[in-house]
């Protein structure tokens, strides 16, 4: 645990930027894919340059899942130690990704810096990316990059990243934005990951109170098909547990799938509600492209040092 507790003192460091002819790792760390997801992944990293290397289990089924846990766990390793893949893009979230950790340390996971791409079950491997002093990458994954309408902005933006050029992203203005201006490292994602399957984890959670103990935190997060009744449990047990009292601003992204419930119509509504409840002085956004839309989320760099600008006219990210 001495190990654990100097990485918590260190800054996320930014994993290698990619040149033309890079290999990049095609895994499946959660659920298993469709094969189209695979293909139009293999298709889109061709396009942009790069050599796409597919991971042995990625159609594998173990119960849903792409495989056990350790063999789900060998394409990881097999990436991480090959010191020709530069990068490793998952082929969709859904389950599982967290059921890899158990067999795995962060001493590992530092020494093989290397961008881990994905959202939703993926934030399991960014808090872990993050806890082992990595910076990892939230954004679309190969299902995103399949579907015929996928925004050609955003994938560009993640190409951009990939390349090296950061960027700074401005939104338009919300009802319930709360103004103000704040820098911190960005954390978060799938808000039902890191704080239900995390909360707790003095090995992984990127919000436990050892590693923000010493930190200004801006915290970002989305979901899908999680009702309004629970995620008020989430956010309340962020909370009790202390965090938002090192966050120092609030990015809320798109929630999707879900009913009216409790008296609300609107996800906004109550997230509004109650984060307006804790009398929390620092800015606050809604409705920032993060989400399980492939068409709304924006590539976001997990552990990286951003400012957050929320003002009359809309929100500025800069990274």
């Amino acid at each position: 645990m001495a190990c654990m507790a100097t990485m918590a003192q260190q800054m996320p460091v930014a994993p290698q930027f990619l040149k033309p002819g890079d290999k990049v790792a095609i895994l499946s760390l959660a659920s298993t894919p469709k094969k189209a997801y695979v293909d139009a992944g293999v298709a889109t990293l061709k396009r942009w340059g790069y050599v796409p290397i597919v991971g042995k289990h990625v159609l594998d089924n173990w119960h849903g899942y792409a495989g056990t846990p350790q063999q789900r766990l060998d394409d990881l390793m097999q990436a991480l130690r090959d010191p020709s893949v530069k990068a490793i893009l998952s082929t969709r979230g859904g389950y599982g990704s967290s059921m890899m950790l158990e067999l795995i340390n962060p001493d590992t996971l530092a020494k093989y810096p290397k961008w881990i791409i994905g959202y939703s079950d993926i934030t399991s491997l960014h808090s872990a990316q993050v806890r082992a002093g990595n910076m990892s990458l939230h954004a679309n994954m190969c299902g995103n990059l399949a579907s015929k309408d996928a925004n050609a902005t955003i994938q560009g933006y993640l190409r951009d990243i990939l390349r090296g050029k950061l960027p700074t992203y401005h939104v338009p203005a919300h009802p319930y934005n709360q103004l103000g201006s704040a820098q911190g490292i960005l954390l978060g994602g799938n808000m039902a990951v890191f704080s239900v399957n995390f909360s707790g984890s003095e090995q992984w959670d990127f919000l436990d109170r050892d590693y923000i103990d010493d930190r200004d935190i801006i915290l970002f997060f989305e979901d899908v098909g999680e009702s309004i009744p629970r995620v008020t449990s989430m956010l309340t047990q962020l909370r009790l547990k202390g965090v938002l009292g090192h966050v120092r601003g609030i990015i809320v992204g798109r929630f999707t799938d879900y009913k009216p419930q409790n008296g609300y119509t609107d996800m906004n509504d109550m997230l509004h509600d109650l984060l307006t409840s804790y009398g929390l002085d620092i800015p606050i956004c809604y409705d920032f492209p993060a989400s399980h839309d492939e068409s709304w989320n924006y590539p976001l760099i997990e552990g990286h040092p951003v400012t957050l600008d929320v003002t009359d006219d809309g929100v500025t990210l800069s990274f």
